[in-house]
């Protein structure tokens, strides 16, 4: 469990790294508002500054956000934690890695910046401007419906959640 748990731990670091670098790419070579058409009328590279969360949710309240995304990450590795019990879960602990990363992120971004850098424009259908951290959580979230749906029967999920013999929740 260490082991697994310790790779993930890698991940996630990797993950947010490649995150924060594209947003430093980002800010240090684009204004904010300037576009550069990579596919013209498809796809920009667009810097934006979001206050908000996803299409501008909950724009300005940033200490809101810093609680629930904080919260967040607390619930997703303590049910990290309790995957790393089974191999059986695998899919579910990789895209974990992924939503904690994603999560950390933009985190990382409003703590330090008070606001979200987005960069990928997709305006062949005016969708809202997104970085490299929403599309891990994005894609991530998909494939969890996907899995829960179609893999994982309801008892195997239930399963996660019940109290094992001899384990302390509270021990970890």
């Amino acid at each position: 469990m260490k082991k697994k748990i310790a790779f993930a731990v890698f991940g996630i670091l990797v993950l947010t790294a490649v995150d924060q670098f594209v947003k430093y790419i980002t800010d240090a070579k684009l204004v904010v508002g300037e576009s550069i058409s990579l596919i013209p009328g498809v796809f920009s590279l667009t810097y934006v500054r979001n206050m908000g969360a996803a299409w501008g949710s909950f724009y300005g309240k940033r200490v809101f956000l810093l609680i629930i995304t904080g919260l967040v990450v607390v619930m997703l590795a303590y049910v990290y934690i309790k995957l790393a019990r089974s191999d059986q879960y695998r899919l579910l602990r990789i895209l974990l890695v992924f939503l904690i990363a994603g999560a950390l992120g933009n985190i990382i971004d409003r703590f330090r910046l008070g606001y979200v850098i987005d960069m990928f424009d997709f305006c062949l259908i005016h969708f809202p401007v997104f970085n490299v951290a929403d599309i891990y959580v994005t894609c991530s979230v998909i494939l969890l419906v996907l899995l829960i749906l179609f893999k994982y029967d309801e008892d195997e999920l239930l399963a996660l959640f019940k109290k094992e013999k001899g384990i302390d929740d509270g021990a970890l």
